[in-house]
């Protein structure tokens, strides 16, 4: 049995520990996380840019001469941000090609809804003995008053906010040069720094720290970028062979929204198909009910097993961690909440004795 003591000295580690991380990932996470997303980069840049340096070396006047790392990681960013740029530029104009054929066939998508909504409005007039027309009136001056006062929120809005925009703008744009800049200079010393954390007092915290962000923010990266990708793919595919127009735009739209906590695919692609099932197409409305399943089941098989697998939590334990994350520090808590975990029960095991 333990000892009192014990117990106490135990249970203040676990607090002292928990506020410890609590307040690093608060205050000190948000003025280094650059610095850190830098370092990642330049971990991940660094194999190949020691290989082309080594195979640029010659022999200048007796004088072994190589390029320096940090201009060979930075026209490694360079040609990435470049092939990015033309999948972007190709991904985007086939994008911009459904959203024009979109639009042209706008008003007889809303031609088409209209006369939905009045033949409902008729029916159920006809069932309750309402007045011809009384349902379609009230309804037409719902979705014009509604849009009156969406168009006078917005303005105000608009107007408020353009400013914020601007700075928005502005400090993407200082932060990506100030990205590529740290990038650089972390593959130039990262000899230098590996050599000041081993001889750093401190050098057991950071091993442990270091390791258990690697470890949770790949895991996470890989499984949510794995998801969102085939989730767009079974969706763009699924809507192609049932021969919708829009498959990529709408593929790409749902992957994203999935992509987000709240969100899912059943928030567009259940009452898609409902509307489908309802309207007669029955075809057309379990197929996209399948795919709704296909997509859940994706997801739950991917978050859960393979992220518990690959950090060394039980589902359960992710799940909890993913959730206060998300309450203490908003959507970067999906990745904070498992690795603070980790790093509380990490930190009591080598202090606890």
């Amino acid at each position: 049995m333990e000892k009192p003591s014990r117990k106490l000295k135990k249970t203040f580690l676990i607090l002292g520990v928990t506020g410890a991380v609590y307040a690093s990932f608060k205050y000190l996470l948000p003025l280094v996380i650059p610095f850190l997303i830098a370092y990642i980069f330049a971990l991940a840049l660094r194999p190949s840019a020691v290989w082309l340096e080594k195979k640029c070396r010659f022999t200048l006047k007796r004088k072994e001469v190589h390029l320096p790392l940090a201009v060979i990681g930075g026209v490694q960013i360079i040609i990435l941000m470049a092939l990015f740029g033309t999948l972007l530029y190709y991904g985007g104009r086939k994008l911009f090609m459904e959203a024009n054929l979109f639009f042209d066939n706008l008003p007889q998508m809303i031609n088409s809804l209209d006369r939905w909504l009045t033949g409902c409005c008729f029916f159920t007039e006809n069932l309750f003995r309402l007045p011809r027309g009384f349902l379609v009136k009230m309804l037409r001056e719902m979705l014009v008053g509604g849009g009156k006062a969406m168009k006078d929120a917005a303005m105000p809005f608009l107007m408020v906010n353009s400013m914020t925009v601007v700075r928005c703008f502005v400090e993407v744009t200082v932060m990506t040069i100030i990205l590529f800049i740290a990038t650089i200079l972390s593959l130039q010393e990262m000899e230098d720094i590996r050599m000041r954390r081993d001889n750093s007092i401190f050098r057991h915290e950071f091993a442990l720290l270091g390791s258990r962000l690697t470890m949770v923010g790949s895991a996470w990266l890989k499984t949510q970028g794995s998801i969102m990708f085939l989730t767009m793919c079974i969706c763009t595919a699924g809507l192609f062979l049932m021969g919708n127009q829009y498959s990529l735009l709408l593929g790409i739209g749902i992957g994203l929204l999935d992509a987000l906590p709240i969100f899912g695919t059943g928030t567009v692609l259940i009452p898609w198909a409902l509307f489908r099932l309802v309207n007669g197409d029955w075809l057309y409305g379990i197929g996209l009910f399948v795919i709704y399943i296909i997509c859940y089941f994706l997801r739950q098989v991917m978050e859960a097993k393979i992220m518990a697998d690959k950090v060394g939590l039980t589902p359960l334990e992710t799940l909890i961690s993913m959730y206060v994350g998300l309450q203490l520090f908003g959507l970067l808590g999906f990745i904070l909440g498992p690795i603070g975990l980790l790093i509380i029960e990490d930190l009591v095991e080598l202090y606890g004795g």
